[in-house]
């Protein structure tokens, strides 16, 4: 039995292993994506006209790189293909290989042809019918506004006491047709831009008011814009109402963009008379501004809707006579008082 000796001073050496490096670095499998397997590449191509040895086993060294071709790659190892550009990096006018993503041309292409016959079912859906009650041509008349129109309308919609005239334009066509005037080119027409603007304004405004009172949670949204298209909706029930009892002529699409228009217009005074209520100008004050708003707007209507409740003789094909003036006269004072009502709903939030 052999014992090791405690008395010697020195250790037995150690022995560490010497780093080989391989020649070459073997590529990894191919793919179905690439074919041709992976391909390795260096931040710059070796310099032209010098080749490089592989490191000598156990000597390591470093490639020196070459400048002399910027933004160029060069693919290492043996039997590595030159790089190739990506078949789908061709023109914008170029045919799309779907092969390179992994489909077939044929399935690409039949399912490119099917969203588009969804599109356009979808669009001719939408033409017939919705198209057919209102046309998407006078949608587009109603919106049609500019910057310099909104701020004139508005000012309009406050101060409407010493505006003249307020008949609308007409403007004739080259197939010898007339129509209404977009409301970019006159400030009498009606737009639903202004309308729409304002409900949204009106809904942000109720819910701030209930959140600096403590009282905001997320169903105000949803209860202030019930409120306010219920208010909408009855309002236009009661002039459509009154139009058809009354034998008002008119278009039946244009007439209803119309109406739906000159009735959202209330939305401007409500929402003047919640940021006088927000500023704390005081109970008095905020019945002030209350009472102005609503007179505007009723003079507003009073003078707008007379164009279309009471036309120009011209304008029609049976005169009107003066018991039907006398209706009609007084239905237009009714909407206006109406406006009361549904002013003073919207007000309380």
């Amino acid at each position: 039995m052999a014992y090791y000796n405690t008395n010697s001073h020195s250790p037995p050496p150690l022995q560490h292993p010497v780093p080989t490096h391989p020649a070459y670095i073997p590529e990894p499998p191919s793919t179905p994506m690439s074919p041709q397997g992976y391909q390795r590449y260096t931040s710059t191509p070796p310099a032209q006209g010098y080749p490089q040895s592989l490191p000598s086993q156990g000597h390591p060294s470093h490639l020196a790189p070459s400048y002399g071709a910027p933004h160029a790659y060069q693919p290492m190892g043996p039997g590595a293909p030159s790089h190739q550009p990506h078949p789908s990096a061709v023109g914008p006018g170029g045919p799309v290989d779907f092969s390179s993503w992994g489909l077939d041309n044929a399935t690409a292409a039949f399912g490119m042809q099917l969203g588009q016959s969804a599109v356009a079912a979808g669009s001719d859906y939408v033409q017939k019918n919705l198209g057919g009650f209102i046309p998407i041509s006078m949608l587009k008349h109603h919106f049609n506004v500019s910057n310099s129109y909104v701020i004139k309308k508005l000012r309009l919609l406050l101060f409407p006491w010493r505006h003249k005239p307020w008949s609308r334009r007409v403007v004739r066509l080259e197939n010898g047709q007339s129509e209404w005037s977009p409301p970019r080119e006159d400030i009498n027409s009606p737009d639903l831009y202004i309308p729409l603007m304002a409900l949204v304004t009106y809904i942000l405004l109720a819910a701030l008011h209930s959140g600096l009172h403590s009282r905001f949670h997320p169903e105000i949204l949803g209860i202030t814009a019930s409120k306010a298209f219920a208010v909408l909706l009855l309002d236009f029930l009661f002039v459509k109402s009154g139009c058809y009892l009354l034998n008002i002529p008119g278009g039946l699409s244009s007439q209803v963009l119309d109406v739906l228009a000159y009735d959202g217009y209330k939305f401007v005074g409500v929402i003047v008379t919640l940021i006088a209520g927000l500023l704390g100008f005081g109970r008095t004050l905020y019945l002030l501004v209350f009472l102005y708003t609503f007179f505007s707007t009723a003079f507003f209507l009073l003078r707008s809707l007379r164009s279309m409740v009471l036309p120009d003789a011209s304008a029609t094909a049976a005169a009107v006579n003066p018991s039907q003036r006398s209706r009609r006269i007084t239905f237009l004072f009714l909407v206006a008082v109406s406006q009361f009502v549904y002013m003073g709903v919207l007000v309380r939030v």
